[in-house]
């Protein structure tokens, strides 16, 4: 057990490192207990093991952060802890869909769907941390990492016209429990707000023990009293308290300022972030891939990186699925704003195995913004269009409606203010993986 640190200034930085390693398990169930109670965005509130599903794209009143409008979502928070829950979806004709499956410490480690296990009709067996039991022979077993655990459903959606076929898919989908699970953990009554964090904290810890690597590295939070079976912040010592508060605050400043530099090697302006969910080092079942090149080293920066990724882009693909690039700046450097005007021009489309897309997104919360227009998106399935005669696409970004006509056809409206567009590629070629695919840059416009 690691010996407390002897000063004020010691326990406060590591209480720092306390935010940075359980903001990402917070958040996640922060969104398990808002699917379950009120609903997610277009998607209504559903019970422990059954899908909610939305009828609808996402738009400006889905407040979840960088949250996609390629694609209509079925989410399910799923709860192991009364026994194995079976999972069946439907025959989906060679339709891209995904259905990614996510730990309570964001953890990506299994995938169904188009290019994990095709389109075909299939069923799966999801199993608490610890169970050998036998499985049916026509099922496929899924180890979940913790006891609740999130399915995140994307369906590719072809405008308007095609949501009933969307609709009659979702319908498809079966969740079978074999008990009642526990659901979240409450945390103590009467614990000051400013000491909440850390009293959530470690309840979460003890619900859902991490990877074994993981585990040992909380020792190193025994001083905060995070790894109490009571909790030791309904009356906490003063001068622990003090130093809480003052590395809670840290680690969101710190928190802020990481976020645009981790996501991975920048070109042109974009921060190419198709590393930025690597941070699993353990867990892999179907769909996941177990391989040198998805894993970042095991090192405090991997806690950084993942809390960055639960900040800007929760319950986000591994880029073999979904290959994220976002921008903050244009080609000279100068921050992202509404109050001016844009063009992004693409030589040749993203090369992807299924479609590409860029999403405008406010700098400040990562959320949809309204716009006259109803459009939030722009790329490959987006219909009217207009291309060069070399068949190169410009993108118009600003806030107004732009008056030529070819740029209004191809405009995606900007906020008023600061703005992060957002770059999804889906089933990426290895072209846009490797780099040799260049993003361009966006140009201010005199």
């Amino acid at each position: 057990m690691t010996t407390a640190p002897a000063s004020k200034p010691d326990l406060a930085a590591l209480a720092a490192e306390a935010f940075v390693y359980g903001y990402p398990i917070l958040a996640d169930l922060d969104k398990v207990a808002d699917a379950v109670r009120n609903g997610l965005g277009a998607t209504s509130a559903a019970p422990f093991n059954q899908f909610a599903n939305a009828a609808s794209l996402a738009g400006p009143d889905t407040k979840f952060v960088s949250v996609n409008n390629d694609t209509v979502y079925s989410n399910a928070m799923v709860d192991t802890s009364g026994g194995p829950v079976r999972f069946d979806v439907p025959e989906a004709d060679g339709r891209y869909y995904v259905m990614q499956f996510v730990d309570a410490w964001t953890n990506n480690f299994a995938y169904v769907g188009h290019r994990a296990t095709g389109t075909g009709a299939g069923s799966f067996l999801l199993v608490p941390p610890g169970w050998n039991g036998d499985a049916p022979g026509d099922v496929i077993v899924i180890h979940c990492p913790t006891a609740v655990v999130s399915i995140v459903g994307r369906w590719a959606v072809d405008g308007e016209s095609d949501l009933p076929q969307v609709k009659a898919l979702q319908s498809g989908l079966r969740l079978t429990p074999t008990g009642t699970g526990k659901g979240l953990p409450t945390p103590a009554t009467g614990v000051p707000d400013d000491l909440l964090f850390f009293e959530q904290l470690r309840v979460a810890m003890a619900a859902f023990p991490p990877a074994e690597r993981d585990k040992r590295y909380q020792q190193r939070f025994a001083p905060l009293g995070l790894l109490s079976d009571e909790s030791p912040y309904r009356a906490a010592d003063p001068d622990l308290a003090a130093a809480l508060v003052e590395g809670l605050a840290a680690g969101r400043k710190n928190l802020e300022s990481e976020l645009e530099h981790v996501s991975g090697p920048v070109q042109n302006g974009w921060n190419l972030a198709y590393h930025i969910f690597d941070y699993n080092l353990d867990f892999f079942e179907v769909g996941a891939l177990d391989d040198p090149e998805w894993k970042v080293p095991d090192t405090a920066a991997r806690y950084t990186q993942r809390t960055a990724a639960a900040r800007g882009g929760l319950w986000g693909n591994h880029g073999y699925e979904a290959a994220y690039a976002m921008v903050y700046v244009d080609s000279v450097s100068a921050a992202l704003d509404g109050s001016q005007r844009y063009q992004l021009t693409f030589a040749t489309p993203p090369p992807c195995g299924a479609f590409w897309s860029i999403t405008m997104y406010d700098a400040e919360n990562f959320y949809l913004v309204d716009n006259p227009i109803d459009r939030y998106s722009i790329g490959d399935r987006t219909t009217g269009l207009v291309t060069g005669a070399d068949g190169s696409l410009t993108v118009t970004l600003q806030h107004d409606q732009p008056t030529d006509p070819t740029e209004r056809a191809n405009w995606l409206p900007t906020p008023v203010g600061p703005f992060r567009p957002l770059l999804r590629v889906y089933e990426p070629d290895p072209s846009v993986l490797d780099g040799s695919y260049e993003l361009p840059p966006i140009i201010r416009q005199s």
